[in-house]
């Protein structure tokens, strides 16, 4: 193996929005979840910086896949570690599927926040 780890799962929790949206919580059932199925030395969960994709968080990709996501609740991040990272299925309801490449923000106008994080 050229590589320590198979899979390496990058939650952005740094962004405008993502933390915002609850990427936190994402990350962290991600972790627990990897960690529950003894799975910490094949797949490592990774706080990311932002991925330019502001109001479609919480974003998460997988590498090497190179397998985005968005809107990643901490509901969803167990769906997430059943599918795509435990048995390499997609999660088609999540995928990220961009208008364009590169960075792709949606207006503020239009972004996603619970009530309880409006004013963060």
């Amino acid at each position: 193996m050229s590589r320590p780890y198979e899979k390496v799962v990058f939650v952005c929790v740094h962004g405008r929005t993502c933390p915002r949206q609850g990427s936190l919580e994402t990350c962290e059932v991600l972790r627990e979840g990897v960690s529950e199925a003894g799975l910490r030395d094949k797949i490592r969960i990774v706080k990311s910086g932002c991925f330019a994709q502001c109001g479609h968080g919480p974003m998460v990709a997988i590498e090497p896949e190179g397998i985005w996501y968005r809107s990643v609740t901490a509901e969803d991040a167990r769906e997430l570690l059943a599918g795509p990272l435990l048995s390499g299925t997609r999660l088609e309801r999540l995928l990220h599927r961009p208008e364009s490449p590169g960075k792709n923000v949606i207006p503020q106008s239009q972004w996603h926040i619970p009530p309880s994080e409006q004013d963060s």
